[in-house]
């Protein structure tokens, strides 16, 4: 039986795959949207913005413009 504790080591449960998650398939939040299109205009590709993206997409997508800013990565 081991002992694991998240306080010690809190870096192992910080970020969890969007896949991952119960509300994934949910649709993307209001707050994901407009962060999504204030990226995409920032970078000139405003078509990267799907309206009907799951929450676990627009994160990967959110997550795809902080790595590299480079908008082909995400799809």
């Amino acid at each position: 039986m081991t002992d694991e504790n998240p306080k010690n080591e809190p870096a192992s449960n910080m970020e969890k795959d969007p896949e991952d998650w119960v509300s994934g398939d949910e649709p993307m939040t209001g707050a994901q949207k407009s962060y999504l299109k204030t990226l995409s205009e920032q970078a000139h590709d405003e078509k990267a913005l799907a309206e009907d993206l799951t929450k676990a997409e627009a994160s990967k997508r959110i997550d795809a413009y902080h790595r590299c800013a480079c908008p082909q990565a995400m799809i």
